[in-house]
This record gives structure tokens, sequence and C-alpha cells, in this order.
């Protein structure tokens, strides 16, 4: 309905506050932006203005593009109807996606969304194991569904949060900067760490195993996203895999933020571990915007969820058009060469970054693999002191200079990239050289720097935190 975009903003925002739910926020909520078109890596406002997107992983191939959206177009004018009748799509779908997983990864069901591909793999592992024992790390998500939050500290974890069920059991997460173990450390080194962090699931697999008769599945995400772009370390989802099946559980690999060749090595982020999972999850990318997903899992699984005799059937998963667009987005991931790209411009990216630690002190760590990077803000680099108003100012700053980032982590101090596919080396140059100068303000190296710099209208910088190099520079304009 056109006439929607013809509204003043100021209208857009009354009918939003009026007629939709308070939770449902907005980016930069005191002065949202109202996006209005989409083009490859970019998105423009309702007055022309254009941003260059370094967050949308959903939109994985470029915004609108052309192939997906004839492909979209074209089955919508034939027939859109439920998984029931058959239809090529879909099988040849099945097909393309089972061919990118290793053996014997190879019985699909179809969804709307990551939420419920996750709420599935769940109910998968419950009917194969009989087991109720879940694994979930520290600060991860994994949908908004009632029983993917309760496997998800990320929000459960939150003041006002639900309490965490009984069955539920939190293992640390496996973050080398911040987290349980560290590195440098004097009492672990690097190649230790992996084990380290499985051996934390292990206990709970042992104690599980004696009190509960074992594990029904451990879910991770293969790179954790709102945790804060964390990499796990190396030769931990093995050892961790050892474990779980070793007290009769099943691992689940969410996909959802990290597949499609974002990694740049590979198809799916699992796969840098050297570790076949039972069940994976996928979505986001999978549609580029449109709602699809998907779950991948083994013959065994599979016939245990049929065996009990109970229909699977989802009215929308699978339909016609969302199966010709997913087609459509592995068309041009391969036509493309996409995963290519995302490892040659990640690999640049990530040289940027770590060339930013050498000139702020602000920057404390930086990690990514491909298309999937963060940066992490502390104000003292000893004590690694999470840089949470830093953060934010600086996602604020970046906004006026026309390029959209965000934030995320357990103290919203790290700043996560993770933009379409179609993003150039001269784009990550440009998000770089402008961050660069961003930081060099707080930093209080440059001292032309304007009032309403620093005091953005958009998301009042008013943290108790803020650091002392951000006050001073205030109170020096």
């Amino acid at each position: 309905m056109a006439y929607l975009q013809s509204m003043p903003k100021s209208e857009t925002i009354r009918i939003r506050e009026k007629h939709v739910g308070a939770a449902c926020q907005l980016f930069f909520r005191s002065s949202p932006l109202k996006i209005v078109r989409g083009i490859a890596q970019y998105m423009y406002d309702e007055t022309g203005e254009r941003y260059l997107d370094c967050i949308n992983n959903v939109a994985h191939v470029g915004h609108c593009h052309p192939h997906v959206v004839e492909a979209g177009r074209n089955q919508m004018s034939l027939i859109s109807t439920n998984n029931r009748y058959l239809h090529d799509e879909l099988v040849i779908l099945a097909e393309r996606l089972v061919k990118t997983l290793p053996e014997p990864l190879s019985v699909c069901f179809f969804v709307n969304s990551g939420s419920e591909a996750n709420d599935l793999a769940l109910r998968l592992a419950r009917i194969h194991t009989k087991n109720k024992d879940v694994i979930t790390l520290d600060h991860a998500y994994h949908g908004h569904l009632t029983s993917m939050i309760d496997v998800s500290p990320y929000k459960f974890n939150l003041p006002g949060g639900p309490e965490k069920p009984e069955w539920v059991h939190v293992a640390p997460v496996p973050d080398v900067y911040r987290g349980k173990y560290v590195y440098p450390n004097d009492s672990v080194n690097e190649e230790e760490l992996g084990k380290l962090y499985a051996n934390e699931v292990g206990k709970i697999c042992k104690e599980s195993k004696s009190k509960n008769g074992g594990v029904c599945a451990f879910i991770a995400e293969s790179l954790q996203s709102c945790g804060g772009q964390i990499i796990p370390p190396e030769g931990y989802f093995k050892e961790v895999y050892q474990h779980v099946r070793e007290a009769d559980g099943v691992c689940i690999a969410d996909e959802v933020q990290v597949g499609f060749g974002r990694v740049g090595t590979h198809m799916w982020a699992f796969e840098t571990q050297d570790v076949i999972p039972d069940i994976v999850t996928m979505g986001k990318p999978m549609g580029n915007g449109h709602p699809v997903a998907a779950v991948i899992t083994t013959p065994e699984i599979a016939k245990s969820f049929a065996d009990t005799g109970v229909e699977y059937f989802n009215t929308y998963g699978g339909n016609p058009v969302s199966c010709a667009i997913a087609n459509a987005v592995l068309d041009v991931i391969e036509e493309e060469r996409l995963m290519e790209r995302a490892h040659r411009v990640g690999n640049h990216l990530l040289s940027r970054c770590e060339q930013l630690k050498h000139k702020h002190s602000l920057v404390g760590d930086v990690r990514g693999k491909g298309l999937f990077v963060g940066v992490e803000l502390v104000t003292d680099r000893e004590t690694r002191t999470p840089a949470t108003a830093e953060a934010k100012h600086v996602v604020n700053r970046m906004r006026e200079e026309k390029i959209l980032i965000s934030r995320d982590g357990p103290d919203s101090n790290v700043l996560k990239f993770k933009p379409p596919m179609v993003f150039s080396t001269q784009d990550a140059d440009r998000l770089v050289d402008t961050l660069d100068r961003v930081l060099a303000e707080l930093d209080g190296t440059r001292t032309s720097i304007k009032l309403q710099v620093l005091v953005t209208p958009l998301e009042e910088t008013n943290d108790a935190s803020i650091s002392a190099s951000v006050q001073q520079s205030i109170k020096s304009m």
C-alpha cells in the first residue's frame, strides 16, 4: 500500500506507538529510521538518504536481489499452497540443501523461522532420546517461542525474564577473551581452552546421566551471535559432542545466524570445527528476508519422529513460494561465488579491524570468521572492563555517518558486523575508516569535535559507566 510510505515520519511513529506492542522495539528509539527501500548492501530512508548496512544478515544475498524477487513473483503468480501437495520446488530445495551437508544429515523438515526450526529440533531430540535435560550455553539466544526462551539465557537472565526450567542446564560460553577460561593466562595455554570449556559440558552430562538417565540435547550456535560474536576455541565442539553422545544425547547445531557460507571457508559454520551434528537448524538468510527455514537431521532421528504416529504438518512450511525463493538464494550464492567473497572480504575486514587495536585503547579484542566479525570495546585492557556506554555512543555516531552497525554481548559492548554477503572491500574500508575516526574522538586524540556529536539525540549517552575519556572530551568542549 504505497500511501503508507507517503506518511510523514511523525505520523508513522504515532500510529506505531498506538497499535504496535511497546515490547517491539526500534533501533535508535529516540530518533528511529524509516527505511523504505533496499538495494544490495544499502538501505534508503524516506528522504532518500542512503545507509551502508553492516548488520543485516537476513538480506543474505543483498536487499531485493532481482533474481530472488523474480523467483518469488513468478511462483506467487502460479500457486502457493501447502506441502501436502507435490511440488518440484520443495524436493529440489531439499536435495540441494542435503548436498551441502555431510552424511548422515539427509532428512528435511521445512518451517517458517529459525525459532520454529529450533523448536522442532528440540521436539525431535526429546522423542528420539526419550530424555528431557537440555544443555545450552550462557548468553545463548535460540528464538522467541516459549520453548526457545526456556533454553536462551540471553533472554531468561534479563530482569523480568522467566525462571529457568529445572531441565535446562547452562554451560559457560567458550569466550576466550572474557569468559571463565581466557587467553593469555598463566595457568592455561591456548590449545587447552577448547578442552577446558568442553569439560564444563562434560560435568553436566555426567550428572544428568547419573540422576536422570541421560541428556536430551546440547544446543548451540556454531558461532555465538547475540552473546557477542564468540568464536569457540579449536576442538571445542569435537570434545563437547563426544561428552553429549556418551550421555545418550543428540547435538543440535543452530546455523540460523551463521549458515549459508557466511564464514567464507565452509557452507556451514559447524564445519570449521570438524564435527557432524545430529540436527542442523537454519533460517534467516535462507529466504533473503522471506520467512522460510528448515531442520535437517538423520534418517534415524526422523524415523523416531515418524514412529510416534503423530503427523507433522506446518501450514506454510515448504510452500512453493518460500521454496522457490530459497532456491533462488542458493542460485545467487553459487553463481555470484558469495562464499568466496565472504572469505576474501571478511579477511580484509578482520585485518583492518585488527589494526584498530594498535591505535585505540578502547579496542580490547577483534574476532571473527568470514563476514561475521566482532570488535569488543573495553575501558581497561588489563581488567577487560566492558565499555558499554562507549559502544552505544559509537553505534549512534556511525549512524550519523550513514553506516548502520549494532552492538551485542552480555554487556552490550561488542560492535558486531554481519553485512549482506555482497559487501565489498571498499565497503569494509569505509566502515573501518569511519570507525577509526569515531574511536579517535573517544580517545581524545581529535580536538575538533562538536558537542552535538558527543551528546547525540539518537540514543543519549548518559550511562553511569561512561569512561573518563568521554566525560573529559565533553567537558573540554
